[in-house]
């Protein structure tokens, strides 16, 4: 039997369609989690029980969406060795850090990460997990969804990856990388165990290599063919610093969006956390 929600009395209901539409003094309807009506006084069915919820004094507008988190880093955010820190500095450090993940760190960060974003109007989040310390389970990403679903957001857990240690010229200690296999038989496990393309999902997996100079290019390439042939999106960092675009440029003489085209990575199966450091005709690039 379907359940029903009536928003009555609202402030105003701001319903973020093209037009910007505002509906003072405005209801909503929702049916089973889906918005059925909004308006003034909308037309509410007969013989069911609806559940009303006074909305006097307030604004009702859809949930807000976050494209880009790392919840297990609500653990260290505030360590003040680190707060102006450039980034590649930053990293460097908080990598000694991130060693040390576990399983109940990172839930506890995942509960709390995803418990501020609720109490601010966050429905729906990603979160972009790549830390995978040698000695720990494979399955820690797994611990995120568990904590998503207990809160009730709608989530996008993305497989990060990191597999350009120190010595190979990379940033991250050796043992928090891993091997390309590794990586790509979890991307798999992950996407089997948690993804639910169907309409109205709670959980849709995408797959996320962190950066352009934390994974190889075999291993860019690789993930983008799997993520394609399992309908699933792509996602990473991009142009988030000038030492980024430096790193490119002298290791694959190529700026960063130039370098991530040349493996596959443009589509609107893809998109980029920051993009800070973008020019104009990057930006226009389809």
């Amino acid at each position: 039997m379907s359940r029903f929600k009536l928003f009555r009395n609202a402030l105003a209901v701001v319903t973020m369609d093209d037009r910007d539409t505002v509906v003072p003094g405005g209801e909503v309807l929702v049916r089973d989690n889906v918005i059925e009506a909004v308006g003034v006084r909308v037309p509410t069915p007969r013989g069911v029980t609806i559940e009303v919820i006074d909305a006097t004094d307030k604004v009702v507008l859809p949930g807000l969406v976050n494209t880009h988190h790392h919840l297990y880093q609500t653990l260290t955010r505030n360590l003040p060795r680190v707060a102006d820190a450039k980034l590649f500095d930053w990293l460097v450090e908080l990598y000694e850090v991130w060693r040390g993940l576990d399983a109940d760190a990172v839930r506890a960060g995942a509960l709390v990460g995803v418990a501020e974003l609720l109490l601010t109007g966050c429905t729906t989040t990603t979160d972009h997990f790549y830390v995978f310390p040698a000695g720990q389970p494979g399955t820690l990403l797994d611990e995120t969804v568990r904590a998503a679903a207990d809160l009730g957001i709608r989530f996008h857990p993305t497989r990060g990856s990191m597999s350009r240690g120190r010595s190979q010229g990379g940033l991250p200690p050796d043992d928090v990388v891993q091997d390309e296999d590794t990586i790509l038989a979890d991307c798999a496990r992950v996407i089997d165990r948690w993804h639910d393309p169907s309409p109205l999902s709670m959980c849709r997996v995408g797959l996320a290599p962190c950066s352009p100079f934390s994974v190889t290019t075999d291993l860019l390439r690789r993930t983008a063919e799997l993520a394609r042939s399992r309908g699933v999106m792509l996602h990473t960092h991009l142009a988030e610093t000038h030492d980024e675009d430096d790193y490119c440029l002298g290791t694959y003489g190529m700026r960063p969006l130039d370098y991530m085209e040349s493996v596959g990575w443009l589509g609107r199966d893809v998109w980029y956390a920051h993009g800070i450091h973008f020019d104009d005709a990057e930006l226009d690039r389809p």
